[in-house]
C-alpha cells in the first residue's frame, strides 16, 4: 500500500487504510471513472455531443410514432414492433448521416435535407395507416416543404450559429447609386 501511495504522490491514511494526497502534492491526471447508477449514467449523458443524441431521440419518438400508427391502422403486437423498430433504425441511421454532414452544408441545402428525411418519414408512417401512395406522397411532400421552409427560418434566424458564419453577407451602398435599384413603371 505504500508503495503504491509514494508512487502516485500521496500518503497512507492513519485510519482505515485509505490514501489521500499530501498538502501541495502533485499527482498525475486520471479520468475519473463514473458513479455506478443514474448519477454515472447522468455523467456519460453530458459528453454525448447533441448531433448524436438528438437524432437518436427523435428517431426513439418517431419508432414509438410507428407502432402507434400501424397499430390503430389494425396490426397487433408483433408487426406493429417491427415496423416501429425499422422506422426507429432507418431515421435514426439518416439522421446520423444528416447531422454529421450538417457543417459542411450550405444553408439552403442543409434546409433541403432535414425536408427530405422528415417528409420522406412522415409519408411512410402515413402510407402504413392503408392510404394510397399518391396520398401518402402528396403528404410526405407536403410536410416536406414545410420542414423545408421551417428549417429554412431556422437557420437564417440563427446565424451566428452556422458553421458558415454569416450566410450572404449584404455588402452597403454608399453614396446615391441610383444603377441598382427597380425600375419605376412609366404608365
Amino acid at each position: 500500500m505504500d508503495q503504491h501511495a509514494q508512487r502516485h504522490g500521496a500518503r497512507a491514511a492513519r485510519s482505515h487504510g485509505t490514501v489521500e494526497t499530501e498538502h501541495g502534492a502533485t499527482t498525475t491526471a486520471r479520468t475519473p471513472q463514473p458513479a455506478p447508477g443514474m448519477a454515472g449514467m447522468k455523467e456519460r449523458a453530458r459528453h454525448i455531443p447533441p448531433t448524436v443524441s438528438l437524432p437518436i431521440i427523435t428517431a426513439l419518438a418517431f419508432g414509438l410514432f410507428v407502432i402507434f400508427r400501424t397499430h390503430t391502422a389494425g396490426d397487433k403486437g408483433g408487426p406493429a414492433m417491427l415496423y416501429g423498430l425499422a422506422g426507429f433504425v432507418v431515421s435514426g441511421a439518416l439522421g446520423l448521416v444528416v447531422a454529421h454532414f450538417q457543417s459542411s452544408l450550405i444553408t439552403e441545402t442543409r434546409a433541403a435535407a432535414y425536408g427530405a428525411l422528415f417528409g420522406c418519414s412522415m409519408g411512410w408512417a402515413y402510407s402504413l395507416g392503408g392510404e394510397s401512395i399518391l396520398k401518402s406522397s402528396t403528404f410526405g411532400l407536403t410536410l416536406g416543404a414545410v420542414m423545408f421552409v421551417v428549417a429554412l427560418y431556422v437557420f437564417r434566424t440563427h446565424r451566428t450559429r452556422e458553421p458558415h458564419g454569416l450566410h450572404r453577407p449584404h455588402k452597403t451602398h454608399h453614396g446615391d447609386d441610383r444603377t441598382h435599384r427597380l425600375p419605376v413603371a412609366t404608365h
